[in-house]
């Protein structure tokens, strides 16, 4: 599951951090920018990605933030002690965007029943969203592909409905 050579695991890039709770706005803000980085969080204020030099520089900037809003940051690179540990990890960070790319799926499928302006409008948004997936996708899972083959057959009946509504 994760790309890992000669069955070590591999690095990743940690953000331990703590914030006040009031305001919440800093938090939530906090809370949301991971969200959308698709962190796995291993336990309270600890979060994980696989590392690598974007990863890193997000968790910087992630960690000014927290800092400016009066808490404290800090980001280390490890590796987990056994593979089991790392594949775990990476299983649950698999789940939640196979949950996500299934919901893109749903939409597509249930757009297909809607109007020619509706289903341009719901292809341009689920294509947004699958960018937006893809961006925090850091192992792939099955449902992507289905995703994405869903969307495309939802643009690709835009132009041929169209062109039957002119013969008719």
């Amino acid at each position: 599951m994760v790309g890992v050579a000669g069955g070590e695991a591999g690095r990743w890039v940690l953000l331990a951090y703590r914030m006040p709770r009031e305001p919440s706005r800093p938090r939530i803000a906090v809370w949301r920018n991971l969200e959308r980085h698709g962190v796995a969080r291993l336990g309270d204020g600890l979060v994980a990605l696989p590392a690598d030099a974007r990863t890193r520089e997000q968790f910087d900037w992630i960690a000014d933030e927290i800092i400016e809003a009066g808490g404290t940051a800090m980001v280390w690179l490890a590796t987990p002690s056994t593979l089991g540990q790392e594949q775990q990890v990476a299983a649950a960070m698999q789940a939640a965007r196979a949950a996500e790319y299934q919901t893109v799926l749903d939409e597509a499928i249930a757009a297909q029943a809607g109007s020619g302006a509706e289903r341009t409008r719901a292809v341009r948004r689920l294509r947004g969203e699958l960018h937006r997936i893809s961006r925090r996708d850091y192992f792939p899972p099955r449902e992507r592909d289905a995703a994405r083959a869903a969307v495309q057959a939802l643009a690709a009946a835009e132009p041929a409905e169209a062109d039957q509504q002119e013969q008719a």
